[in-house]
Formats: structure tokens, C-alpha cells, sequence
């Protein structure tokens, strides 16, 4: 699938924005991701007040397969295929998805913080930060140091 193809297909849901994405396409409309277009095909983002609507018409959720094991994304839904065919209806499940998409994005807003000088959080995740920074700074000095000696041995070998 392709961007004018993309573009074409959600005339009637209105305009989207596409940006490339693993092996195709992510889609969204007001700043949220709600489809993805890829080479396995177009799936929609899903929630359970519209998975039922997914399955009453046999499509499956997305699935990629790494090394060991096949991976089900329960959150993304095959479009079903009669639906490339009839843009009015797409439009619906377009809106759909952007809504299940939006739900999604308003649970996993942040909690507002504590109030200030009630939480030493903050304090502790700047000293792992500071620690985990020096540990990092040991690292390269240490192997800057193996590496400069390698080469004055390799340099005295070849001056002899």
C-alpha cells in the first residue's frame, strides 16, 4: 500500500497523516495513532468495546513472528478485507479506531506528582543518574587505557 493509495482509501473518514513505520505506514488523524498499513495489511487499533466488532467478522489481531515465538499485538485488528470496497463504512470503523486509539491514550496519562518536598523519588533517580553516569565514565577511562597500552606494545614490537 502506498501513501496516495493510503490517502485515497480514508478520503471520507477525512485527512490523515501518514509516517513510515516498520515495513509501511503509521496512520493518524488529530495527532493519534489509530491504524497501522503495513505489508501484512491495514489494521485498526482495537479496545474491548470494539474487538466483538473485530471478530464477528473473522478478522485476528496483528502478529509479527521473531526467532523464538509468534508475537499477538491485541490491540491492532486485521481491517476486514470487504471494507477496501466500501468507503463510507471504512469511514466508521476509521472513527471507530480513532476512538478506541484516543481511550487508549487518556489511560496512560502520567498521575500528577506529589507535591513538592513529599516525594524523594526525584532525589534518588538524580543519584542513580550521577552514580550510573561516573560508572559509565570509569568504563571508557579504563578502556581507553587498555587501548592506549595495546598500542605502545604494538608500536615498540615494530620499532625494534
Amino acid at each position: 500500500m502506498d501513501r496516495e493509495f493510503l490517502t485515497d482509501l480514508f478520503a471520507d473518514f477525512g485527512p490523515v497523516t501518514l509516517r513510515r513505520m516498520f515495513s509501511g505506514y503509521g496512520i493518524s488523524a488529530d495527532g493519534t495513532n489509530f491504524a497501522l498499513a503495513l505489508r501484512a495489511g491495514l489494521y485498526f487499533r482495537a479496545d474491548e468495546q470494539t474487538i466483538p466488532q473485530f471478530e464477528a467478522e473473522g478478522s485476528k489481531p496483528f502478529q509479527y513472528q521473531t526467532s523464538s515465538k509468534t508475537v499477538t499485538v491485541n490491540s491492532y485488528w486485521q481491517l476486514p478485507a470487504r471494507l477496501f470496497d466500501d468507503a463510507e463504512e471504512l469511514a466508521v470503523w476509521a472513527r471507530s479506531a480513532l476512538g478506541a486509539a484516543q481511550r487508549a491514550a487518556l489511560r496512560k496519562r502520567p498521575r500528577k506528582r506529589a507535591a513538592a518536598g513529599k516525594s524523594k523519588a526525584p532525589a534518588k533517580k538524580a543519584a542513580a543518574k550521577k552514580t550510573a553516569a561516573k560508572s559509565v565514565a570509569k568504563k571508557r577511562a579504563a578502556k581507553s587505557k587498555r587501548r592506549l597500552g595495546q598500542a605502545k606494545r604494538a608500536h615498540h614490537r615494530t620499532s625494534r
